[in-house]
């Protein structure tokens, strides 16, 4: 049984209501200024960022974590880099508060609208990914929104040391700086879940066994997906070497990546001339390769276990199936598949269409990698994670994923008992947005 928030805590995440109440006001002008002060707060402080980072690194080393954490805990300074760059580039992005999306005469002198708001406060969980506090915490303040952020225990010092930063910049802006508050104890995180009034989204970012606790153990929503386990179908139409050159992307150009393939189908026509390609190019870029009876015949060396089709290795193994026809590959991704991002190569385009109109994932693909599953490529500026359900908002999750909206209504004395006596009568007239 999950404790209750300590009176600490409870009393820091009033305070970040208090402020997101507050930032939830402010004109798009102000907020848009609040961003690019943390972007500048960033640069200032980019060195004990980065001294902060190799010390997590170090101690990562000395306890022998697994090599896909170190890889999602390292910030370098290319990396950070283009954390500040997706910080700038959510400040110019178009404001997502006090959009009109439905207006509507009820009657004469009684008007409806439908408007754009923020949720209020965020609680994020995410393991290593120092990176995540910039990101999110630029979304959360662009979007009118306060946030709780609990960074996993190897990327602690990195994480303390970015908040530094952000809470210096919005020091210089209409932003309160306590709008943003680190957790830093697996009691704290543990008591966020239980931070029901006070926070209303959880969005957590790690590993399936991360997403599933937060889920089973708190009535907040929560935004998230448990598992990435992504497709590639090579159709018997594809083109040879593009259908290489997006198999090796979207397994080895991050394969600590939540978007990574984990598993490519081959159809049989074409995996005789397919395959060989594949053993040598992947051979080469470290890749081990597990398949089934079909693909090893071909040249794979080991067996795949039945395990390994709904396995996400977060690594630099693939597993290789070769099935009969596109209608088997959509079986096995609708079995096996987390509903992330599948991907097909083909030149047949009702292959294509048939593909894309079946995949049930949040990203669906042609002819290209798996890995532009991302808030940044999309052009959101950044993301706050990736979301595999079916309501929205659904995979990358950038602005438009942290505003709600609310109904207001205007009216001149208007009851509903004149509705119900027949005395007034409802027009329902669309009206200009």
């Amino acid at each position: 049984m999950i404790a209750d928030p300590s009176p600490d805590l409870l009393a820091r995440a009033a305070q970040v209501r208090r402020r997101a109440m507050v930032l939830g006001q402010l004109g798009d002008g102000q907020r848009r200024q609040a961003v690019r002060a943390m972007a500048a707060g960033l640069e200032q402080n980019r060195a004990a960022i980065l001294a902060a980072n190799q010390a997590d690194l170090e101690a990562a080393a000395a306890e022998g974590l697994a090599p896909a954490l170190v890889a999602r805990l390292k910030l370098d300074g290319a990396k950070l880099d283009g954390a500040i760059a997706g910080v700038r580039q959510v400040a110019e992005l178009a404001d997502p508060l006090g959009r009109r999306q439905l207006h509507t005469e009820l009657d004469q002198g009684l008007v409806l609208e439908r408007v754009t708001v923020p949720l209020g406060v965020l609680g994020v969980i995410f393991e290593a990914r120092p990176d995540a506090v910039m990101q999110i915490a630029s979304l959360a303040i662009r979007s009118g929104n306060g946030a709780l952020l609990k960074g996993g225990r190897e990327a602690r010092g990195s994480c303390a040391a970015i908040l530094t930063a952000l809470r210096q910049g919005l020091a210089d802006s209409a932003v309160a700086p306590e709008a943003l508050e680190l957790l830093t104890s697996r009691e704290e995180s543990l008591g966020l879940l239980k931070l029901d009034g006070l926070v209303d989204l959880i969005i957590p970012r790690g590993s399936n066994e991360l997403v599933r606790f937060i889920q089973d153990h708190t009535r907040i929503p929560v935004l998230g997906h448990a598992d990435g386990i992504c497709h590639l179908f090579v159709d018997r139409a594809a083109d040879l070497q593009q259908a290489l050159r997006v198999a090796l992307d979207s397994k080895t150009q991050y394969p600590a990546a939540c978007n990574a393939i984990e598993t490519l189908l081959v159809d049989g026509e074409i995996a005789p001339g397919f395959l060989p390609l594949a053993i040598d190019a992947f051979a080469e870029a470290g890749v081990e390769l597990r398949g089934d009876a079909a693909s090893q015949a071909l040249g794979v060396g080991q067996g795949a276990s039945e395990a390994d089709w709904s396995t996400e290795y977060s690594d630099l193994i693939l597993s290789v199936k070769v099935v009969p026809d596109l209608e088997a590959a959509l079986e096995h991704i609708a079995r096996y598949g987390s509903r992330h991002t599948d991907a097909i190569c083909t030149t047949d385009a009702a292959a294509a269409d048939r593909f894309l109109a079946a995949v049930n994932s949040a990203g669906v693909y042609l002819n290209c990698s798996t890995r532009f599953a991302d808030g940044y490529r999309y052009g959101f500026g950044a993301e706050v994670g990736i979301s595999t359900q079916t309501l929205p908002p659904r995979g990358p999750v950038g602005l438009e994923g942290l505003v709600t909206y609310r109904y207001r209504l205007r009216g001149e004395g208007h009851i509903a008992a004149d509705y119900a006596s027949g005395v007034r009568q409802f027009s329902h007239r669309s009206l200009p947005l």
